[in-house]
């Protein structure tokens, strides 16, 4: 499907906005609209438009940095869903689908039976954590536990974002989504995109 003039050029300038800044791609779109000095009513871009845009800019000018940025944040997100495992972890955002630079935070979904155990298991390893609600699958308010954790490799600080939900929610979750891609993936799946991307590295 090909987009009109105006909201390409805003799916280009969000995805500058995205990748080099780390905006949301909520933001991004509506900064993007207002450097651009387009009307209010101009329609904005999809999801998928902007993922499109957000690829296309980091193989135009992160292609040499991107991959081991990327590798670096799963990395990351490996180990807290290791010390998470007892409330099904899952990874979503951008670390999941491959669109992550330094930049980009990490969203971890958490399936708990007890929508504050995650909460108690935090507190109960001293972790620091700030709490906040933000919409769910459905519009519904949700936990979002929020972590600075150090990432090594890229020598930064590093947003790690635990959304809580309940158990229930997990089978929806797991539905592809229009294009039949998933939205998130659990400890095998992420493992198995590391693995991956070391074979990937190592081939001639």
């Amino acid at each position: 499907m090909t987009l009109p003039l105006a909201t390409l050029e805003i799916a280009q300038t969000a995805a500058r906005l995205v990748v080099e800044e780390g905006l949301d791609w909520g933001a991004a779109k509506r900064r993007a609209l207002k450097q651009l000095g387009l009307p209010a009513r101009t329609a904005l871009p999809d999801n998928d438009a902007l993922e499109v845009a957000v690829r296309e800019y980091i193989e135009l000018f992160c292609a040499d940095t991107q991959p081991q940025e990327l590798r670096a944040l799963r990395e990351l997100a490996l180990v807290w869903m290791q010390r998470l495992q007892d409330f099904r972890p899952h990874l979503a955002g951008a670390v999941w689908r491959g669109t992550a630079t330094r930049r980009s935070d990490i969203y971890i979904q958490l399936f708990c039976d007890d929508p504050k155990s995650a909460e108690i298991a935090l507190l109960d390893n001293n972790v620091r954590f700030e709490a906040r609600q933000v919409p769910g699958f459905k519009g519904e308010l949700v936990d979002a536990l929020s972590i600075h954790s150090l990432c090594q490799p890229l020598g930064e600080t590093v947003g790690v974002h635990l959304l809580v939900h309940d158990f229930d929610d997990l089978r929806g979750a797991l539905k592809p989504d229009a294009q039949g891609r998933s939205m998130r993936g659990d400890l095998a799946a992420l493992r198995a995109l590391l693995d991956r991307s070391c074979v990937e590295r190592a081939e001639p």
